[in-house]
């Protein structure tokens, strides 16, 4: 990547947060009500296909919110693993949950070594892109596409915010879906719904390595 590490701006603002507002939905980068927060949540894990069991991959976990969500839910056929680059969220999460696996790892990095999990979820990694271009938040994205690919056996999902609105932020990471599609479709995989029917000013993608159906 030619922007190497431009994205741990991104991690420290997020830790800002943490700092200001402690382990809640403002203190992992989010603005509105709470609920909104649960239903990004929501959104992500319709992701799964089924209730079989299944390993679940949080990337930029937080403090684990995503797992607070799960077990609020009774999802318990989902065995839940969180990776972050901040320590500071790290130390949140393993306090809450001792038994589950956390890594504190750059999947960027080459000499990373992850174990491959049935999905992968990355929820507001691409929302904010602080003082980088669209061109280096773009090459950002993309390197980690692949790699969330790579993780995975069965799928992954992403969210970003959306082109479609009467208004846009320069510290925000507003991306069309056609240039996302056409990368999807080029280099990962044709299976791929994008979701724009929700409440919020952002869609989430969901890639599939096998067609809806496909898979049993």
């Amino acid at each position: 990547m030619t922007n190497e590490k431009r994205h741990l701006e991104i991690v420290r603002a997020c830790e800002e947060d943490l700092l200001k507002y402690g382990d809640n939905y403002r203190g992992v980068g989010w603005t509105k009500k709470p609920e909104y927060a649960d239903l990004r949540y929501r959104v992500m894990l319709d992701l799964l296909r089924g209730r079989e069991p299944a390993t679940l991959l949080d990337i930029g976990c937080g403090t684990a919110m995503l797992n607070d969500y799960l077990l609020a839910h009774g999802m318990d056929h989902v065995t839940y693993s969180g990776l972050d680059l901040s320590p500071a969220y790290l130390q949140v999460s393993r306090a809450k949950y001792p038994q589950a696996t956390f890594h504190e790892a750059d999947i960027l990095d080459a000499d990373t070594v992850l174990p491959v999990h049935d999905y992968v979820v990355m929820n507001g990694l691409f929302n904010f892109k602080g003082s980088m271009s669209f061109d280096q938040m773009w090459e950002y994205m993309r390197a980690m596409l692949v790699r969330a690919d790579q993780l995975c056996t069965r799928g992954f999902a992403f969210n970003v915010m959306s082109k479609y609105l009467d208004w846009e932020r320069d510290d925000l990471f507003h991306l069309p879906f056609d240039q996302l599609a056409g990368f999807l479709d080029a280099n990962i995989s044709r299976h791929f719904t994008l979701r724009h029917d929700y409440a919020l000013f952002e869609y989430t993608t969901y890639v599939y390595k096998v067609p809806t159906g496909a898979d049993g």
